[in-house]
């Protein structure tokens, strides 16, 4: 892995743990073994620089990791609930860390990071566009694909919160339940679809 990857993967799992204002450049530096003077070759910008790379490095990934999970499933609410299990087993898994350090940052600091959030809303952009193509190729609507995958990432990163706030993988599967009823729903009936 190159040193500036190194880095940014160092960035996120910090930034997925602790969050962004918690996050110092030195812990970046001990994290990822690379030596600060790298870290400012590869990053000009400092923190605020190895934030929105890592942001964006582990955003993609992510994209890929929930298209990943549903591509299994013919039935879209199947893999909709099974990909909300699988995040409830790894978050317990690890000890309730949350999951996603994107969702973390952007609730961080969406009102004082201008550059952070437009990073952030980039990639809920992108999985917004990934999801709905996925959704489109299982025969949804645009309309309807972008406000699955929209009601999915919303309902992830919302149960995402409560599940390590409360100790709980309840609230990741409640949520997977409800989205994959929405699913069923959206598939079932034309009038949900047009309206």
């Amino acid at each position: 892995m190159r040193t500036d990857e190194r880095i940014a993967v160092a960035m996120a799992e910090l930034l997925r743990r602790q969050g962004y204002a918690a996050t110092g450049i030195k812990q970046v530096v001990e994290a990822s073994g690379a030596p600060i003077g790298s870290l400012y070759h590869h990053f000009p910008g400092g923190k605020r620089a190895v934030a929105e790379a890592a942001l964006r490095q582990s955003g993609a990934a992510y994209g890929e990791l929930v298209a990943s999970l549903l591509a299994p499933y013919g039935d879209i609410a199947a893999g909709i609930e099974a990909a909300f299990i699988a995040a409830a087993d790894d978050m317990e898994h690890t000890g309730w860390v949350n999951m996603c350090p994107v969702g973390t940052v952007a609730g961080e600091v969406v009102d004082v990071e201008p550059e952070l959030r437009t990073v952030a809303a980039e990639v809920f952009e992108g999985w917004i566009e990934g999801g709905a193509a996925l959704f489109r190729e299982r025969g949804l609507t645009d309309d309807d694909a972008r406000a699955l995958i929209t009601a999915v990432i919303s309902a992830l990163e919302g149960a995402f919160v409560l599940s390590r706030t409360l100790r709980s993988r309840d609230p990741l599967i409640a949520a997977g339940r409800g989205i994959a009823a929405y699913a069923r729903e959206l598939l079932a009936d034309p009038m949900v679809r047009s309206g």
